[in-house]
């Protein structure tokens, strides 16, 4: 169904889904199935009420200019900054404040609770911060050894 229809901003800035038969959807959202394990693949593209008009399987397949729309989208409400590295935490005991570099640059945060830190699936993690953002650590097992060392004190 993903290259079954057209995608553009209205006047207000809101996303306009066409199917192949003309209907227009003005508001969608794109939803990824997956936001961790799988961002690229298996978007919802829904409409208000959360009905949805149209599925993305891959987002690498859809031509450049409707790629960016949804990637656009997802970026302006998503926000889980990815942690590249961890410098340093100020205790290996709760609450603690970690130094993290992540990939929108250098950040500080208060671990409350060793709860705070969730796996999900095999090699990724969630990291809440006392302020409830979250922090991906993509793959625990290919982050450094210094980074690697400092998480295995709290998993």
């Amino acid at each position: 169904m993903s290259s079954t229809f057209q995608l553009r901003r209205d006047s207000f800035g809101k996303l306009v889904l066409t199917t192949a038969d003309g209907e227009e959807h003005v508001g969608v959202i794109p939803v990824r199935a997956f936001p961790i394990q799988a961002p690229m693949r298996g978007i919802s593209m829904v409409r208000e009420g959360g009905k949805e008009v149209a599925w993305i399987d891959d987002l690498a397949d859809l031509p450049e200019p409707i790629r960016h729309l949804v990637q656009e989208e997802i970026e302006g409400r998503e926000f889980i900054p990815e942690i590249l590295h961890i410098s340093d935490v100020s205790s290996f005991a709760t609450p603690c404040t970690w130094y993290v570099k992540t990939d929108r640059g250098d950040t500080e945060f208060v671990l409350k609770v060793d709860e705070d830190i969730r796996r999900i699936g095999e090699a990724s993690l969630l990291v809440s911060d006392s302020h409830g953002i979250n922090f991906l650590v993509r793959d625990m097992f290919h982050i450094d050894k210094h980074s690697r060392k400092i998480l295995d004190r709290f998993l």
